[in-house]
C-alpha cells in the first residue's frame, strides 16, 4: 500500500469515468478491490488504481496479428462496396420518382422500408 488513498470519485477521475462506471468494473473485477479499513467510507490504494490495466485501454489496431489485419481490410472493403450499392440504389429511386412510381412498390422493389426509401428521395 502506498499511504495514498482515494475514494471512489477520485478512482474514477482518475480513470476518466463516471463513478458509476468506477463501481461497475470494481463489482466485475476489472478494478482493484476497495481497502478492507472498516468503516462506511470505500476507500482505494492509490498507487494499485493507477497501476491497474484498465479495461479496454491498449487495445489498438496496431497490436492486431496479420489474420486480424486482413479481416479488418475485408470490413472496410464491404463497407466501401455498401456505400457504392447505397447510392446506386438512391440514383434509382430518384429515376422511379420521376417516372411516378409509388413509394411503397420502390421500397418493396429495393428491400428497404417505405420509411427509408422515403428518406433517400430527400436527396433527389
Amino acid at each position: 500500500m502506498s499511504g495514498e488513498t482515494w475514494t471512489s470519485d477520485e478512482c474514477a477521475q482518475a480513470w476518466g469515468v463516471k463513478t458509476t462506471t468506477w463501481l461497475g468494473y470494481v463489482s466485475r473485477g476489472q478494478a482493484p478491490g476497495p481497502l478492507d479499513i472498516g468503516g462506511r467510507r470505500k476507500l482505494w490504494d492509490a498507487e494499485e488504481v493507477r497501476a491497474w490495466p484498465r479495461p479496454g485501454a491498449g487495445r489498438s489496431r496496431s497490436g492486431a496479428g496479420p489474420e486480424a489485419e486482413a479481416l479488418l481490410a475485408e470490413m472496410a472493403e464491404v463497407a466501401d462496396r455498401i456505400d457504392e450499392l447505397r447510392t446506386r440504389q438512391q440514383e434509382l429511386l430518384c429515376r422511379g420518382k420521376q417516372v411516378g412510381l409509388e413509394i411503397r412498390a420502390m421500397a418493396r422493389a429495393s428491400r428497404i422500408s417505405p420509411q427509408t426509401a422515403y428518406g433517400r428521395l430527400d436527396g433527389c
